[in-house]
């Protein structure tokens, strides 16, 4: 699914007209690859974060510069969390037939057993990098821990059947695991998410293979 997201030509480049694109709600951002070598743009903010909140963080977004409308995936951004705003955005522009490097966010679902038993789950690994058409790309892999008991583990090789990609990782790097209780509180609580930003706006790099 693809969203249409209206852009302009940024033909200045000067701090103070910067300034001013983004006093008017605008993000100065850069369009590169698939043939259209880099180009300097500008986008809403609003509409921006709109468009991600649809298709997700890896979506496809159907760049509309003057007319001219060209696939992306939004590559990277920065981040001001004072005015919890995006204040600059890059965009890839693929070919939706050629494989692409990306970075996918891994997500557990289920309530396991283990943990009813009293045992704590922990996840070691949060995201994992993967080749994959655009359009075969999700915002999310799952992982089922329903069936995990006190002790098992998930590894990469365990869900690697699991999706219509190739995960560029080592098959016995741990995704999650159940410990036993007595290890509760050696585990770390991890990383609160910062406010005012939706979840699936993760920055990360994705570039062509």
């Amino acid at each position: 699914m693809s969203n249409v997201l209206a852009a302009k030509e940024r033909k200045v480049s000067r701090q103070s007209a910067i300034r001013q694109l983004r006093n008017e709600g605008n993000i100065p951002a850069v369009v590169y690859g698939n043939g259209v070598g880099s180009r300097s743009i500008f986008v809403s903010n609003s509409d921006l974060i709109k468009t991600i909140k649809e298709v997700g963080r890896n979506g496809i977004i159907s760049l509309d510069l003057e007319g001219s409308h060209q696939n992306v995936m939004l590559t990277d951004y920065q981040y001001d969390p004072l005015k919890s705003e995006i204040y600059h955005a890059d965009f890839l522009a693929v070919n939706m037939n050629t494989e692409i490097n990306a970075h996918v966010r891994l997500t557990l679902t289920g309530d396991s057993k283990g943990v009813k038993d009293g045992g704590v789950l922990q996840q070691s690994l949060h995201e994992v990098a993967v080749t994959a058409k655009p359009g075969d790309l999700p915002d999310a892999l799952e992982v089922d821990v329903t069936e995990m008991q006190v002790g098992d583990v998930i590894t990469v090789e365990d869900i690697k059947s699991n999706y219509n990609l190739t995960i560029n990782q080592e098959d016995e790097e741990v995704i999650a695991s159940i410990l036993p209780p007595r290890q509760e509180e050696e585990i770390s609580t991890g990383e609160q998410q910062s406010e005012g930003i939706p979840d699936n706006l993760e920055g990360r790099e994705t570039q062509p293979e």
